[in-house]
């Protein structure tokens, strides 16, 4: 009985208006307030390619122009990549090690499990770009959330496919707006982020159902089994070349990190409501300086 209300009270509170109005009130009501933030030609066809397919892609250079932030954050990761060679190394062996399922052995965040947030670093700078948040917010129709940040070197493997590399999508809020900014050339055999368009809430196959295992208490689907429920030919395989950048309603079915044949290395981020039920993986100072900060990056650290 117990069980069966909370499972009740659980669906109710993800209803568009509850979700909405609710527990996400004062952030919808002050974006309201607002009327959001003017949108970029660019940001316009993201956003409506996003409400469509809940994915889009596009590059640096149409969504930023001539960033320097982009040219600082790659050549930083690219010295990271160079002082930390031999640990990569070892790791690098490690990457088909099967028996630490949960762990990710394919794949190194490199700014660490827990990211010590610094407003003057490239890569908190980076995932409050403004674009960026505009965009996020006129997606949810309310001031999003940063949720975490971090870079991703995902290492070659040869193992069967596991964990994130299965399909799945991600369960903590009604929309999950994450990006990607490829750091270097990725191709088929670098484990391009691939997704199935419209599987997301807003989506024609917001129903999309696979066949699925439980795997550490996630709901994974095999490629057969995508394949049986939504035709191969539907999904969508964001290879691109360094500065591609992808924005993707992880709420819809996903997979990556599939790489077999060259390491992928990309810059990540994610955007929730406030009320998601999301772990927040930024680590804060006791006293954080936003003097450098505009409101509206300010409210996504804070709201």
């Amino acid at each position: 009985m117990k069980s069966g209300l909370r499972s009740l009270v659980k669906k109710v509170k993800k209803t568009d208006l509850i979700w909405r109005y609710w527990s996400n009130y004062s952030s919808t009501m002050a974006f309201n307030r607002q009327s959001g933030a003017k949108l970029s030609e660019q940001e316009s066809e993201i956003l409506t390619q996003l409400d469509h397919s809940g994915i889009a892609v596009t590059s640096i250079d149409k969504l930023l122009g001539s960033s320097e932030d982009f040219q600082v954050l790659a050549s930083v990761v690219s010295d990271m990549a160079t002082t930390r060679s031999e640990i990569l190394s070892d790791l690098r062996a490690k990457a088909n090690d099967e028996n630490e399922l949960g762990s990710k052995t394919f794949n190194l965040e490199m700014l660490g499990g827990e990211v010590r947030f610094d407003a003057q670093d490239i890569f908190a700078r980076f995932a409050l770009n403004e674009s960026l948040l505009r965009i996020a917010d006129a997606y949810f129709g309310l001031y999003v959330k940063l949720r975490y940040y971090n870079v991703w070197h995902t290492f070659a493997s040869h193992g069967s496919s596991r964990e994130s590399q299965l399909w799945h999508y991600d369960r903590e809020d009604n929309y999950i707006l994450k990006v990607f900014l490829y750091l270097e050339d990725v191709d088929e055999g670098a484990g391009p982020f691939t997704y199935a368009p419209g599987s997301h809430k807003k989506g024609e196959y917001r129903s999309l159902d696979p066949e699925h295992f439980l795997e550490t208490g996630v709901r994974r689907s095999t490629d057969s089994q995508m394949k049986a429920a939504y035709p191969e030919d539907r999904w969508m395989r964001a290879v691109g070349a360094k500065g591609t950048i992808i924005f993707a309603d992880t709420r819809g079915y996903h997979k990556g990190g599939e790489a077999r044949t060259k390491d992928r290395i990309m810059f990540t981020s994610m955007y929730t409501s406030p009320a998601s039920e999301s772990k927040r993986l930024i680590k804060f100072p006791a006293s954080l300086d936003t003097s450098s900060l505009s409101e509206r990056q300010r409210r996504a650290l804070q709201c």
